[in-house]
């Protein structure tokens, strides 16, 4: 095997100082440039690439704020609609259907049904289900809109209808948007390998852990994507290869450093003082930046080419390091395989314009009607009191004593397209409920040429009797743009010794057609009353989901979610709670991942550089040590990835709280009549 100079290796040793510093002195010395590991570890040329075309993706020849051209010249927007987008948000696109909290109510008594074993098969049995109407009809109701028995007859109808894809795939989404869960996705002896190979992962000296900053040592990160992300004016990116699992550690340093994006390019479409105050109806102070031009979170690229149950990680996860832990990785595969049907259950009404409508409100009623009543109900008119005075006093007794009449739904209809779609046929197999095939979304035919690109991450949440509470996340959506994460995957595979777990979602509704409603002049109290919205807010709290050991879980990134708080069950012991997250990038769109970067991280590099058949690999340890911290800005250095990451929390926990306010912006405005 012949070592490769840097001259071979970048083209020339002056043009490889062009993209990096010179030389380290004991580099230097021993005839090596540290920006050319390639250089020091002696690889043949026919292991360093894989020979691809200029690369060109958002953020690197692209504009970071590119998005691709629909191939279909009907569809305007090829991508997956995203909360993140105010595009979409502003369009609709990313909205759901105003929804009553009747119907959330429902929602969650079919996520309530749905965690009791065999529900699929206990539901056609009449006696098991008597017993369940008549436990959910005594039941108190906590959110006070009743539930009654035309709701749980619907419900009961509804998953008798679900029963055909549950048996088919093993899942049921329990909210729309699409929130999907199953029990049955990943078998038990896949759940028993990902907890033995997660677990070297632990088996570290307590120094060594990486406890999530903030986290109070709460939460350790295994694998997360904060680590050594892709950080622009310092990551380096190959501009004409890609490189696989077998040299992404060989290869580090290679390529050229990847430019800070201009800030223009921060914003769907520029700065908003480009575009004047009143552009999107709301001020320039709640406006989210989009994109990050500092850093993006570097997903591994996955070939999905072999058909259906066909997965291939082909470069590496970041933080995981692709030789030692390659069983993990064949894991990971696996439950990708498994989650791949519940994501297109859970992208497929966000690709289609699918509408509900269990609970249908027209109308406000209401108990007491004020212009209804005699005089002799309500408050007396009581002596030399003016009349005007005495109505104004009947009318707020009303108010405070009035119970608004809930709706009802009618009969079980299957969910169908939304009421402005003039043409339901073009989705639907005639003369049924089902969709068609090709209107669904089925990411292993439509995309098994292109792959997937994949985020990775592995997190365990550890309780004491020291510090027996976990006081739960914060509202969010996933990711920024730069990622343009579509949809999330979250496999709880360890629980042991905590209370009951629930991940909780909330939507933006869509405001239109609230004007059509029939209600009182000036009466706008049934906006709550009705669908929650408190201060003509459009954002609806869904409901939650137990998240118990096994589970699988999925979502569009339309949604906001939030992690509940939960304690140790027994608090004189310590307990834990370990999931395995995957963030899935919209398949309509490709951006930069670890195919493009090879690896970052120094303390992998110098490991493979001791090792390897070089001038390095026989000087003594303390030589090696002097050499490898002499190395500066590249590879990264964990402390210096760490302080990175910092700085990637801070800037996305601002983002986080901004774009709420966005997620919030829109309001009910009622017209008086």
């Amino acid at each position: 095997m012949v070592t490769l100079p840097c001259a071979i290796v970048v083209g020339s040793f002056h043009n490889c100082l062009a993209v990096t510093k010179a030389p380290t002195p004991m580099l230097a010395l021993l005839g090596f440039c540290h920006a050319c590991p390639a250089g020091i570890t002696g690889l043949s040329m026919s292991r360093l690439v894989m020979a691809s075309a200029r690369v060109e993706l958002p953020g690197f020849e692209l504009p970071l704020n590119f998005f691709p051209e629909s191939e279909d010249p009907s569809e305007d927007h090829p991508l997956f609609s995203n909360a993140l987008d105010q595009d979409d948000m502003s369009n609709g696109r990313a909205q759901l259907p105003l929804t009553t909290l009747r119907e959330f109510r429902m929602m969650q008594l079919i996520d309530q049904l749905t965690d009791k074993p065999d529900w699929h098969k206990k539901i056609f049995d009449e006696t098991i289900v008597a017993k369940w109407k008549a436990e959910v009809l005594s039941e108190d109701d906590e959110n006070d809109v009743g539930v009654s028995e035309k709701m749980v007859d619907w419900c009961i109808a509804e998953l008798r209808y679900k029963t055909k894809t549950f048996e088919r795939i093993g899942a049921i989404n329990v909210y729309d948007g699409d929130v999907v869960k199953s029990d049955k996705a990943i078998p038990e002896s896949l759940k028993e390998a990902l907890k033995i190979a997660a677990a070297r992962l632990e088996r570290v000296p307590e120094k060594a852990k990486d406890w999530h900053p903030e986290s109070d040592e709460k939460v350790l990160d295994l694998v997360h994507p904060s680590l050594f992300p892709l950080v622009y004016g310092l990551s380096r990116i190959l501009p004409d290869s890609r490189v696989g699992l077998d040299d992404c550690i060989r290869m580090t340093g290679q390529g050229v450093t990847i430019p800070v994006p201009p800030e223009n390019e921060c914003y769907l479409h520029g700065p908003p003082q480009s575009r004047g105050p009143s552009y999107y109806h709301y001020d320039d102070e709640s406006f989210a930046k989009p994109f990050s031009s500092m850093f993006q979170w570097l997903p591994c690229d996955v070939d999905i080419s072999g058909g259906e149950g066909s997965v291939k990680i082909t470069s590496y996860i970041n933080n995981l390091h692709p030789e030692k832990h390659r069983d993990l990785y064949a894991v990971i595969e696996q439950v990708i395989a498994r989650a791949i049907p519940l994501w297109n259950l859970s992208l497929t009404p966000v690709k289609l314009p699918l509408a509900s409508n269990r609970v249908k409100f027209e109308r406000v009623e209401y108990d007491i009607d004020l212009y209804a009543m005699s005089d002799s109900e309500g408050p007396q008119r009581e002596d030399g009191e003016d009349e005007y005075a005495w109505m104004d006093r009947r009318e707020e007794w009303c108010r405070q004593n009035r119970v608004i009449t809930q709706p009802e739904p009618g009969d079980f209809v299957p969910r169908s397209v939304a009421p402005h779609i003039s043409n339901p046929g073009e989705y639907f197999i005639e003369d049924t409920h089902e969709l068609k095939p090709e209107k669904t979304v089925d990411l292993w035919r439509d995309h098994g040429q292109r792959g997937l690109q994949i985020i990775v991450k592995l997190a365990n949440i550890h309780l004491t009797p020291e510090k027996p509470e976990y006081e739960g996340g914060t509202w969010h959506v996933e990711g920024q743009l730069n990622e343009h994460i579509c949809a999330s995957a979250v496999y709880y595979y360890d629980s042991d010794n905590i209370t009951t777990s629930r991940l909780a979602f909330r939507q933006q509704s869509s405001t239109d057609g609230v004007d059509d409603f029939v209600y009182p002049q000036n009466d706008h109290d049934f906006m709550e009353e009705i669908f929650g919205c408190e201060a003509n807010d459009s954002v609806q709290d869904i409901g939650t989901v137990n998240t118990p050991e096994g589970r699988l879980l999925t979502w569009p990134n339309i949604l906001q979610h939030q992690v509940q708080p939960f304690s140790l069950e027994n608090r004189s012991k310590p307990g834990h709670r370990k999931i395995l997250a995957l963030f899935l990038v919209d398949p309509h769109i490709r951006i930069i991942s670890s195919a493009n970067v090879p690896c970052q991280q120094r303390e992998w590099w110098s490991e493979m550089v001791r090792k390897g058949d070089n001038a390095i690999s026989a000087l003594p340890a303390e030589l090696q040590d002097k050499i490898f911290s002499d190395v500066e800005d590249f590879p990264i250095s964990l402390g210096k990835a760490k302080q990175l990451r910092l700085e990637l929390m801070k800037e996305r926990a601002a983002y986080v709280k901004q774009h709420d306010r966005s997620f919030h912006q829109f309001t009910f405005s009622l017209c008086e009549h």
